[in-house]
């Protein structure tokens, strides 16, 4: 039977691997209990020692996997009055822990009415910058996620391409920012992917959404590229709210 001494004989690379899986279990389950309310802003985190005899961990790991938790927006921490849960509107929530543990905790059709509304805001703007804005090794990408998408012959072969067919119109905008945003939100549109893939002819009707979308950017036509988006988005959402009512669930807003 090994004893505490067997520990001394870990090397440092196993020392330092189990530490970051500790590290990692306390910020996901922090993370998760504030993001789903189960610590609301205000709440401060349990003390230190309670945490510590809670997940047998060392003072060294608990401390950085609360400094993880302040980089991602979710508490502030304060010398004597320990970490603080922070508003949710200071929360970082493009931060893909943080999007993961959002998607985890709400109710599906309320996070799905969530990430709509998002795209319905970012998408048909993304969509006419890049009319404007792409290069040609840009409008390529795009256009090789679309023939992606189209050689596609079932679900899983269609994911990757589809999300890389927004993630590279966003790219196309030559803005940072609006980039930045659109890879974040490939986490939260692969979940509505997979549930709006479920319908049974979801290849037949996403490719002339999409193609219609590509040949506005192709054509350098803003307007067009717009107006193909919120058409595509539209009848996304009429796909999803019908992959819910067969579930029993209510629909989308």
């Amino acid at each position: 039977m090994k004893t505490r001494a067997d520990h001394s004989t870990y090397s440092p690379r196993a020392r330092r691997a189990e530490g970051k899986s500790q590290h990692g279990r306390i910020v996901s389950e922090l993370g998760l209990a504030i993001v789903s309310g189960e610590l609301g802003p205000g709440d401060r985190l349990p003390p230190e020692q309670q945490l510590l005899d809670r997940y047998e961990i060392s003072r060294p790991v608990l401390r950085e996997a609360i400094r993880v938790l302040v980089a991602k927006g979710l508490v502030v921490s304060r010398q004597r009055a320990g970490a603080i849960v922070r508003p949710r509107n200071e929360w970082h929530l493009l931060d893909p822990d943080v999007l993961y543990w959002l998607i985890q905790s709400k109710p599906q059709t309320e996070f799905l009415n969530t990430l709509m509304e998002v795209r319905r805001v970012f998408e048909p703007a993304a969509a006419a910058l890049a009319a404007k804005a792409a290069t040609p090794d840009q409008l390529h990408r795009i256009e090789e996620a679309f023939d992606g998408m189209a050689a596609a012959t079932d679900t899983e072969e269609l994911l990757e391409p589809d999300l890389a067919f927004h993630r590279h119109i966003a790219e196309a905008t030559n803005n940072d920012l609006m980039a930045y945003i659109g890879n974040m939100l490939s986490l939260a549109l692969r979940e509505s992917i997979l549930l709006s893939s479920q319908l049974p002819n979801t290849h037949e009707l996403s490719l002339p959404r999409h193609q219609a979308i590509l040949t506005a950017i192709r054509n350098r036509d803003p307007l067009g590229a717009r107006q193909a988006t919120l058409v595509q988005l539209q009848e996304t959402g009429d796909d999803l709210s019908n992959v819910l009512s067969a579930k029993g669930i209510v629909d989308l807003a």
